[in-house]
């Protein structure tokens, strides 16, 4: 009878090891040179120089049309930023942070008095209901399984091109 309760535990315990966020994989392919967002088409793009690697569907923020200006509008940022953080711990699976706002965007919100936001990422979707659009508060989110490949193809300090 020991024996089977030993055996239940290793079941039991590799079940609940399969439940948990899965080690991203280790990416061999070309270099991720840029990132190019296109919000209108809702398509993100991982490029190695012009060639294309990886295009993704993407959702943005809550009120998508415009450049974020300040925190709480729901925007997701326009213009050219780089990746400059990782989050292994993202409440949405996995997470790499987008490096608005930039000098330009403190000093237009500081000019009327406001806070530019922050925190913006791309990541995944866990928790959230997968049939609304749009839902973020300024990120650009995808499935968990792609932000699992993202993560392992892009690094830090790459460069993000974000297109109305």
């Amino acid at each position: 009878m020991r024996i089977f309760g030993v055996i239940g535990l290793i079941l039991l315990t590799a079940l609940v090891a399969a439940c948990g966020k899965r080690p991203p994989a280790v990416y061999t392919g070309p270099e991720i040179t840029h990132i190019y967002v296109e919000k209108t088409n809702r398509r993100m793009m991982l490029l190695h120089g012009n060639q294309v690697i990886k295009m993704y569907d993407i959702d943005l923020g809550f009120s998508p049309v415009g450049h974020k200006q300040f925190e709480g509008d729901g925007r997701t940022p326009e213009g050219t930023y780089y990746i400059d953080r990782r989050n292994p711990n993202s409440a949405y699976h996995l997470s790499i942070g987008i490096s608005y706002p930039n000098p330009v965007d403190h000093a237009f919100a500081k000019q009327v008095g406001r806070s530019p936001g922050g925190n913006i990422f791309i990541h995944g979707r866990a928790g959230k209901d997968g049939g609304r659009r749009d839902w973020t508060a300024g990120c650009i989110a995808v499935t968990d399984r792609e932000m699992e490949e993202i993560w392992t193809m892009v690094r830090t300090g790459t460069p993000i091109t974000i297109v109305p």
